[in-house]
């Protein structure tokens, strides 16, 4: 392969991944030969390497097939004319870049010796997709963001430490990455560590094997701020713990920044040592509530506009983007990966995303998400909040006092429920699943022209989703 083939890969990488992206991590690479179904690449550090192959191989690889190489895996080594030691380039902030791709089956070769992984990455790689100008601000995190601001401002040191904690997918890495990325940005020269609790401990443990505890202390005791997220996984560790304690309080005594993520408030972290409880709670400590309908629907129309850049043809059907915020509420991540593979899947068989295609690719991810409401629940809110008898909603009578809300409980049936028409009418007193079709359409009608049945049929969603 020649420089020139290169170049052009090169050229529709840029348009791809984006001008911050491509300078910090493709601009540097080397195409040093393409052998065997193998591209080999020199790279000025260990860090750009791994970093590259773990975000943005398979992209690669992808075009190296357009242009008619048959390369299967990459490989990079670090030039001979680099410093031994590998020192972790300071990152652009990107703008909004396409998600990065799994690894790839690449290697990593060295030109140099073996080093002790206290010599390796000095952090942990930051995602280029998480900044704040990518996440998506609500009541459930507004605080946490605010905070997160706070901090990646840099200046006095306000809150210390920053502990945010929540469950699965709520926005937790998201926020610490953000951080990092302003840091860096507004002060390159800052020694900001980004880690997990598991490589902390690993380094540790390391330290302790190789008898250079000196340097593990030095490390972590010389930066400026220290990220360690899932602080969680050091529970019952006591050795870690300690380190961990002794760690804190240094950092704290030089006035230097902690932040800290976990999936829970700090007291309910189990087998944590009760000083190190203490040290994480005498700063702000700060909830991720459960996303919310209006969250989730706000993060898939920011993760629509991404996905624009990669499938500019592709439309998107009214009513898609809600039903995918109704019925998937656990986990961010799991939302935002049912978004892209629909729209893969659009691009691959070159049709509009509509409710059917949504359901035919989304069934696994949706049946598993399926709200455990029942038609029962939905009968029981929908008659204490019209203020009549669940007996009226199940009833024959026909005033429209008992109509107009039946028709909602049958809408809320077909909408929250996996249940199908015919059964949603044997629960409403043996209707006919048409009679139920009917009032569905009819209350479909009425959200577009009747604001109050629009409100009542959102709030009283709300309150089944609570």
């Amino acid at each position: 392969m020649n420089e020139d083939t290169w170049g052009q890969l090169r050229n529709r990488l840029l348009k791809t991944v984006g001008q911050n992206n491509y300078t910090t991590w493709i601009e540097p690479l080397e195409l040093e030969r393409v052998d065997a179904g193998v591209a080999t690449f020199q790279v000025p550090t260990n860090f750009m390497g791994n970093y590259v192959s773990q975000n943005f191989s398979d992209l690669i690889l992808h075009e190296f097939s357009l242009s008619g190489e048959p390369v299967q895996r990459l490989a990079f080594k670090v030039a001979a004319n680099s410093p031994t030691r590998p020192v972790q380039p300071t990152p652009a902030k990107p703008a909004a870049a396409p998600s990065p791709v799994r690894e790839a089956s690449s290697v990593m070769e060295t030109a140099v010796s073996e080093k002790s992984p206290l010599e390796e990455l000095q952090a942990a790689p930051l995602d280029p997709r998480y900044t704040f100008d990518s996440f998506v601000v609500g009541k459930p995190n507004e605080l946490a963001h605010a905070a997160a601001r706070r901090v990646a401002e840099g200046g006095p040191v306000t809150f210390n430490p920053l502990v945010l904690y929540g469950g699965v997918g709520l926005g937790k890495t998201h926020l610490m990455h953000a951080i990092a990325w302003e840091l860096t940005e507004k002060n390159p020269h800052l020694n900001v560590l980004y880690l997990s609790a598991e490589q902390f401990m690993y380094r540790f443990v390391q330290a302790l094997r190789e008898r250079r505890m000196m340097d593990f202390k030095h490390l972590f005791r010389s930066v400026d701020v220290l990220m360690v997220d899932d602080v969680q996984f050091i529970a019952g560790k006591d050795s870690t713990q300690e380190e961990f304690f002794h760690t804190f309080n240094a950092l704290v005594d030089q006035n230097k920044q902690i932040i800290i993520s976990a999936d829970r408030a700090p007291g309910e972290i189990k087998d944590l040592e009760d000083r190190v409880k203490s040290r994480l709670q005498c700063g702000l400590v700060v909830d991720l509530h459960p996303t919310d309908y209006e969250l989730r629907l706000g993060i898939l129309q920011t993760k629509v506009q991404q996905n624009r850049q990669t499938y500019p043809d592709l439309k998107i059907q009214d009513g898609v983007l809600e039903l995918l915020a109704h019925r998937i509420s656990t986990n961010v991540r799991v939302l935002e990966g049912a978004l892209t593979r629909l729209f893969a899947f659009a691009s691959l068989v070159g049709r509009e995303i509509d409710m059917e295609l949504t359901q035919d690719c989304l069934a696994d991810v949706l049946r598993a998400s399926e709200r455990k409401i029942t038609v029962e629940e939905i009968q029981r809110k929908v008659s204490e909040y019209y203020n009549i008898r669940m007996s009226d909603i199940i009833g024959p009578k026909r005033l429209r006092s008992y109509a107009r809300p039946r028709q909602v409980a049958m809408y809320l049936c077909k909408q929250l429920t996996s249940r199908s028409l015919p059964e949603i009418g044997r629960r409403f007193g043996g209707r006919d699943h048409t009679t139920v079709m009917h009032g569905v359409k009819r209350i479909e009608e009425l959200k577009t022209i009747d604001g109050q049945i629009a409100e009542d049929v959102e709030m009283l969603r709300r309150a089944l989703e609570a």
